[in-house]
């Protein structure tokens, strides 16, 4: 991670928009980052950012958004760097780990993860298995869900 500015860092994810609601998708080098963003674009996400994401801690709200140099540009392996609408910014609400073998029934509530002194939830995702991006989904809507309980 590296800082840019008081209050934010640059970490090495990929990043969409569902919802208006930021997911990170967090792993190394060909683990699936990309790939999975570009499937949940194909279901209605939004760009926000490839590969690397700045995070802006803005009160109790963690931002991302992406670096300038590569706005709007999403690497497509393969194919090459695309050019794909995005976002410019959108709140974060799911941290996906795509380094850790999944779960078969996670906690509840989901671990978090702590960027900027803020608690995200993370979960743990196999992001090429076929139905990884119906999983992004549903796990967005257990948090909605578990948040209008409270």
């Amino acid at each position: 991670m590296k800082k840019i500015s008081p209050g934010s860092e640059t970490i090495h994810a990929s990043c969409v928009a569902m919802g208006g609601r930021a997911v990170l998708l967090c792993g190394v080098s060909g683990s699936g980052k990309s790939d999975l963003a570009l499937r949940l674009l194909d279901r209605g996400a939004k760009l926000v950012s490839d590969d690397y994401t700045i995070l802006r801690r803005d009160g109790d709200e963690l931002t991302a958004s992406a670096p300038p140099n590569i706005s709007g540009k999403i690497e497509v392996r393969g194919v090459g760097l695309v050019e794909y609408p995005a976002v410019t910014e959108a709140p974060v609400a799911l941290c996906l780990d795509l380094d850790q073998p999944p779960e078969r029934m996670p906690a509840d509530p989901l671990p978090k993860r702590t960027i900027l002194g803020r608690e995200i939830p993370l979960l743990a995702l196999n992001a090429l298995e076929p139905s990884a991006p119906i999983k992004v989904e549903l796990a967005l809507r257990l948090l909605d869900s578990a948040r209008s309980r409270q």
